[in-house]
């Protein structure tokens, strides 16, 4: 039976890989990278629980199928469970999922280890790294069908979640966008869909984890204050 805890344990030795947007094939239990974020935690469940999910189609060849946080988002609603961030944070082999902004757009998805830590494909900058759940923003935990966990957890207490929802905030953001030759849309405090294009375009250029939201590296990137 697939675990939690072997998932992990499976994710742990490709710290230190690189990053890229690129098809990983599902069934290569030698792949030691590149990885996206969608791709590698994909990859992971097949190699654990031999199901596809997460990818664009799961009944193709796990070889050639591709993985995207669209489609975790879609298997988490119609297979599988979604549980609160803060309790999947305390799960070891739990999910945490960020939605894409905007259909064909990039989300953001980890794996935890039980104790608010995270294993992740992050960025072009960084690789696969063991990160935080903390001080991120999260839409969902989720559990995978077939695979055994411990449930029977404290959910964690993760503080304040950024919302971007401050205008002189945002205006700050959207002056440094404009100022880096990057069209925020205009200067009026609102987080619209200009904003978050401007911010993943932004990310982007930088390397950064491209999901259109000011986290701590974005804003130290811009040089703005969260």
């Amino acid at each position: 039976m697939a675990t939690g805890i072997e998932m992990l344990e499976l994710a742990r030795p490709h710290i230190g890989e690189k990053y890229e947007n690129v098809l990983v094939p599902k069934n290569n239990a030698n792949w030691r990278g590149p990885w996206d974020c969608a791709e590698f935690m994909s990859w992971l469940v097949f190699q654990n629980a031999g199901i596809l999910y997460g990818c664009i189609d799961g009944n193709s060849n796990p070889a050639l199928v591709e993985a995207y946080t669209g489609a975790w988002k879609t298997d988490s609603a119609a297979r599988g469970k979604r549980i609160a961030v803060n309790k999947a944070a305390a799960i070891v082999g739990g999910f945490l999922l960020r939605f894409p902004p905007s259909p064909g757009k990039m989300g953001h998805i980890a794996i935890c280890d039980g104790e608010g830590g995270t294993v992740e494909a992050k960025s072009h900058a960084e690789g696969v790294v063991a990160d935080t759940v903390r001080g991120r923003r999260w839409d969902t935990g989720i559990l995978i069908p077939g695979v055994t966990y411990d449930e029977d957890v404290v959910p964690l207490s993760l503080g304040p979640v950024r919302a971007n929802n401050d205008p002189d905030v945002v205006r700050n953001i959207q002056r440094k966008l404009d100022a880096a030759g990057i069209d925020s849309g205009g200067v009026d405090g609102k987080y619209g869909p200009k904003t978050t294009a401007a911010v993943a375009a932004f990310q982007r250029i930088r390397e950064l984890v491209v999901d259109g939201e000011v986290g701590p590296q974005t804003a130290a990137a811009l040089g703005v204050e969260i």
